[in-house]
């Protein structure tokens, strides 16, 4: 291929493809960053009780930053009603986020008991609207209520034995299917940048 025929990323319009360009020559990078996340996804799950607890302050710090953003939002209000809403809203995640910090094992199972609950709901949503849907897609947003189900009831079944646990097997696994999709995706700009250089 000629120059020509390779535009220069900065001369093509913004689009994912020319996102694409400018990183497929970082390629090693994001490898390097995958595997880095998909290793302390090994780590998390070898390390189970210490990665529910850090489930536990991420989601702690995370709400308590939710509540100064409402209770900043609250005082930009323009109506009384408006601003005592967001300001109650506000400190309640704040308090709610300190007593998580506070008592993280109470948190965990606090925690645990609502994402059991929270999938039940979700598998059921799911599979109410899969025998709303057409034949053709029925079966894979079913198998997928059923699972979520299957998995929230598991989960609400062990509670609370299952706090110490839960969380942090869930955080391992995100890690590491994160970081392995982060890996293949850099092995696909590799092989990208690798085309474009002959």
């Amino acid at each position: 291929m000629s120059l020509s025929e390779n535009p220069s990323p900065l001369e093509l319009p913004p689009s994912l493809g020319r996102a694409i360009v400018v990183l497929r020559s970082h390629w090693g990078w994001i490898v390097a960053f995958g595997a880095l996340s998909a290793l302390l996804g090994l780590i998390a799950l070898a390390l189970i009780f210490s990665a529910t607890i850090a489930s536990v302050y991420i989601i702690a710090i995370f709400m308590i930053i939710a509540g100064g953003t409402e209770i900043t939002v609250g005082l930009n209000a323009k109506f009384w009603s408006h601003f005592f809403l967001w300001i109650v809203a506000g400190l309640c995640y704040i308090v709610v986020g300190a007593l998580a910090l506070a008592q993280p094992l109470m948190a965990a199972a606090f925690f645990t008991l609502l994402l059991g609950t929270g999938m039940i709901a979700t598998g059921l949503v799911r599979i109410y609207f899969a025998f709303r849907l057409e034949s053709e897609v029925r079966g894979p947003v079913l198998l997928a209520g059923v699972l979520t189900a299957l998995v929230g009831i598991l989960i609400v079944v062990g509670w609370p034995a299952n706090s110490y646990f839960i969380l942090g097997i869930l955080l391992g696994l995100d890690l590491l299917f994160w970081g392995a999709g982060w890996i293949a995706i850099g092995l696909r700009l590799r092989h990208a940048h690798r085309l474009s250089l002959l």
